[in-house]
């Protein structure tokens, strides 16, 4: 197999913008995702009512359309709606998000639900106002319980910004792909994002084993 890597350093530049879009891809879909996810846990933790049913229309409809299927949607068919176009990016991105703040709804209510009854008893005896017991108490507990399924959401929102690649943006990997296109050196450019990847997400993805290992060394 004739093999030649050096075509890749010779397109890093190319490279490199794809990495930063994808970057920028991620960054928006999370800053999108983490506060309507926050938004979305404290509806969803009213017991009844309007609002919690609406909460949990919305979480089980997001966690159940594939990723894809949304991208292309908003891509495709929310122009229809609005009459204005929406640049791949934006729609891809938008989509991304709001699939991340129903995954991160049940990952913040997963870390409030695991904190020990006890507390809350402790709270009420002793008749602590309603703030001080969430963020003195509560949400401490329940944002370091959410560590570890929230780093590892992270990296699955990393991997899901090269869906946006089917729309047309030019991320990492559809420059990668382009770029073999080009030259017939698929191999060494789609080898050579695969490890670009996998540096960025191994050390998070060990890092969250380590959490949760700690964790339940903590429990027992």
């Amino acid at each position: 197999m004739d093999l030649n890597f050096n075509i890749v350093s010779s397109n890093l530049p190319t490279l490199w913008q794809g990495l930063q879009i994808t970057v920028a891809s991620f960054l928006l879909a999370l800053a999108i995702g983490l506060p309507l996810g926050a938004l979305l846990t404290l509806c969803r933790l009213r017991r009844a009512g309007a609002i919690e049913r609406a909460a949990r229309t919305y979480v089980t409809l997001f966690r159940a359309i594939p990723e894809m299927v949304l991208i292309f949607w908003m891509y495709y068919c929310l122009p229809v709606l609005t009459a204005s176009k929406i640049s791949g990016f934006w729609s891809g991105s938008i989509g991304l998000g709001f699939v991340a703040a129903a995954f991160l709804c049940e990952v913040f209510r997963g870390g409030v639900n695991a904190v020990p009854k006890g507390q809350w008893e402790a709270a009420n005896a002793l008749a602590l106002p309603r703030t001080a017991l969430w963020f003195r108490i509560i949400v401490p507990q329940a944002a370091r319980l959410s560590l570890p399924p929230f780093i590892n959401y992270m990296t699955e929102l990393l991997k899901a910004t090269t869906l946006l690649a089917t729309i047309g943006v030019a991320d990492l990997a559809l420059q990668a792909y382009l770029l073999g296109a080009q030259t017939f050196r698929y191999f060494e450019f789609l080898t050579a994002i695969a490890v670009v990847y996998f540096v960025v997400i191994f050390p998070i993805a060990r890092f969250s084993e380590h959490m949760e290992r700690r964790l339940a060394g903590e429990k027992g």
